[in-house]
């Protein structure tokens, strides 16, 4: 099956590494013109020189900083003024690490920006020319952890559960204009998101950065970690017309990680 976006212009969020980049490059590779956001406009513009050319307009980049919701807010307005976009991918850095006695008020509301405004923001501004246009594809990067809440991630497991609610209410309002609304949840990824929890779990737990991966590798029924590869092939697929019959979706991505249904 081959899945071809040419004509398609794509917009993803946090795309200077990890499963954001993955996601732009195999965008990319399916013939999609792509504007990747993140915060580093050094890893930016060399990811963008890297992608495959586009047959369309010419793959860009936005410097934005998802955390700064104001300063969010004008930058992305700004580029919708003079663009339009077919396929959104919702996906930002992950809030701080820590259990839900841990944090303050404050903290669950710093989460909410970025993790809900930036995302509902964002799409209320794309789907204007999706609706015009009768075609649209939204894609949510979730997490595993808004069907079985991780301890140690309590500002995530609480604002994604939020996002994928918002995303099944979206999706039953823009399906009779051929929109899709997707949310993935994220199992155990090879990025430095990842990287960086085991290396304070293994800080605080006294253990080897090694014995921390082990154990994470171990809880997998596949017995690792996915490939970030991976997750740019179920991105790429859910964009194109061979997913128009998929919408509503929660989809994890996990090596069979999650045991509820």
């Amino acid at each position: 099956m081959q899945i071809n976006l040419k004509g398609k212009k794509a917009l993803v969020g946090g795309s200077s590494r990890g499963i954001g980049k993955a996601i732009a490059e195999q965008l990319a590779e399916s013939g999609a013109s792509v504007t990747l956001m993140a915060r580093s406009e050094d890893q930016l513009k060399s990811i963008t020189a890297r992608l495959k050319p586009a047959d369309g307009p010419p793959h860009d980049y936005l410097v934005v900083d998802f955390s700064d919701f104001d300063s969010y807010k004008k930058l992305i307005s700004k580029y919708f003024e003079t663009h339009k976009v077919d396929i959104l991918v919702n996906n930002t850095q992950g809030p701080s690490a820590g259990s839900a006695l841990e944090k303050e008020v404050s903290d669950y509301q710093m989460a909410f920006d970025l993790l809900f405004k930036s995302i509902v923001y964002t799409t209320q501004l794309a789907i204007k020319h999706m609706k015009q246009n009768k075609w649209g594809r939204i894609i949510n990067v979730a997490s595993i952890s808004v069907k079985e809440p991780l301890s140690y991630l309590a500002l995530s497991n609480t604002i994604r559960a939020a996002v994928v609610t918002w995303a099944k209410s979206l999706a039953n309002e823009v399906a009779s204009d051929n929109i899709t609304v997707n949310s993935i949840l994220t199992g155990y990824f090879d990025t430095e998101r990842i990287a960086d929890l085991n290396k304070k779990k293994s800080e605080q737990m006294g253990i080897p950065l090694d014995k921390v991966r082990q154990a994470m590798e171990d809880q997998v029924p596949m017995k690792r970690i996915g490939n970030p590869k991976e997750y740019g092939y179920l991105v790429s697929f859910l964009a194109s017309d061979k997913a128009s019959y998929i919408t509503g979706t929660n989809i994890p991505i996990d090596g069979g990680l999650l045991k509820s249904l």
